[in-house]
């Protein structure tokens, strides 16, 4: 088979990574793609991963590169893609692609939509308000003594979410968002969620337009910061699976959130394909959904696929051809660890271009992965190109194993103002003790 990936970030690396360690995967794209992209070889057959420069985000050029290479699948990594509909016009020139739809991806690209689905069939979330004006916003996060979470209604990088403890955070958030325009177009509405209480975890179901199948539960560091401090990021480091979700809570999940979604798009028609990724609320109450996103997290993707046994290719085309129902999902009973280098000053302002050491070493390690996130080549050397750099993942035994190895990896890599957190996993630890 011959694949293209859309994407240029660790999700998509590690999804590179995965997809061609299949014996189908011959011959592979990656636009834009990366430097550690372009360094992945295909399993079959030796084959270099090939970046083409065409982004993420241009879906004319996307579908001409498209039709011009004819790929048995194409995979999307990111949101933006989804919910501008590249789904829709790869299907409309007859390709096969795997993603929700445009309709579909609305899940993430709207949280009016997404709340309001939730509410309308029953699906356990937060207390919430819609708004567009300042003034009633403020009204309904006084009622929630403001506590709570304002949201920027579209996509906003992952960090259109302000968390609010008392008023004063909540009218600032609410005129950042609302009046300010921070988040430009994406904060034309915000929804107001009362802030609940527990603990966070992130979860994913492969999903064929009929059925769903859970993937094992993870937990992200979404601060920048140790000790869940700082600005809100993309995902500051994640480990996979959690002390805090155990069988009791992934039967739940299926009958109070994915089989009422299921029958909530049935009845609306949506046709969703891909993969569904809920950030979930586990309370006093039960589980209850704060988003949903319509894509594979990002760092989250880094600590499953080293643990998945299935062929993804498999997995992906099961999705697309809807015959998921008849697919075992397997994962290996590691525990995997995902730490994020970032640019020093992100989620501000950053510099690029610093060259980074220590990658050679580090990819001799055993049950060691780096995924590259924001890198590029310049005169034959890495150096970073974003504001979240690299992924550096390991797998073990256990969770302090799994940690251990994931910091020495850190440890040995280089560049000019790196910054990461040196707690990821750390709540865990302290529950086993």
């Amino acid at each position: 088979m011959k694949i293209l990936v859309v994407g240029s970030g660790g999700r998509e690396h590690a999804l590179v990574w995965k997809l061609a360690q299949s014996p189908h995967a011959r011959q592979m794209w990656c636009a834009p793609g990366n430097a550690g992209i372009g360094q992945e070889r295909l399993a079959a057959n030796g084959a270099l991963v090939q970046c083409v420069p065409i982004g993420a985000e241009d879906l004319p050029g996307l579908l001409a590169f498209a039709r011009e290479q004819k790929p048995d699948l194409t995979v999307v990594g990111p949101d933006n893609p989804l919910a501008m509909g590249i789904v829709d016009q790869f299907q409309a020139a007859g390709l096969r692609i795997w993603g929700p739809n445009q309709r579909a991806a609305q899940f993430e690209a709207s949280k009016v939509f997404s709340q309001q689905f939730m509410e309308k069939y029953g699906i356990a979330t937060a207390r919430s308000g819609i708004f567009e004006e300042p003034a009633a916003a403020s009204r309904f996060a006084a009622g929630l003594g403001g506590k709570c979470a304002v949201k920027a209604d579209g996509l906003a990088l992952g960090k259109g979410v302000l968390i609010c403890r008392d008023m004063q955070q909540a009218d600032a958030a609410i005129e950042e968002i609302l009046v300010r325009r921070a988040f430009g177009e994406a904060g034309r509405r915000v929804v107001i969620q009362e802030l609940l209480e527990g603990v966070e975890v992130s979860l994913h179901a492969l999903c064929d337009g009929k059925t769903a199948k859970l993937f094992p539960d993870a937990q992200d560091h979404k601060r920048a910061l140790d000790g869940d401090q700082g600005l809100n990021t993309g995902g500051m480091g994640t480990y996979s699976p959690t002390p805090f979700f155990g069988p009791g809570d992934a039967i739940v999940v299926v009958r109070q959130i994915l089989e009422p979604w299921l029958k909530g798009c049935a009845a609306e028609g949506i046709d969703y394909r891909g993969i569904l990724y809920p950030g979930l609320m586990l309370t006093r109450q039960g589980p209850k959904v704060l988003e949903f996103n319509a894509r594979f997290g990002d760092p989250e993707t880094q600590v499953y696929l080293p643990r998945l046994e299935n062929d993804l290719v498999e997995l992906m085309m099961a999705c697309v051809e809807g015959t998921l129902a008849k697919v075992e999902l397997k994962f290996n009973a590691m525990t995997a660890v995902c730490v994020i280098m970032a640019s020093g000053g992100y989620p501000g302002k950053y510099e690029k271009g610093k060259v980074i050491s220590g990658l050679e070493a580090v990819a001799a390690w055993p049950n060691t992965k780096v995924f590259h996130a924001g890198t590029a080549l310049a005169d034959g050397r890495v150096v970073t190109s974003g504001g979240r750099v690299l992924g550096v993942t390991a797998w073990g035994k256990d969770l302090p194993a799994a940690r251990e190895a994931a910091y020495a990896a850190v440890e040995r890599i280089r560049f000019d103002g790196a910054h990461y957190r040196r707690d990821i996993a750390a709540k865990a630890l302290k529950n086993r003790e």
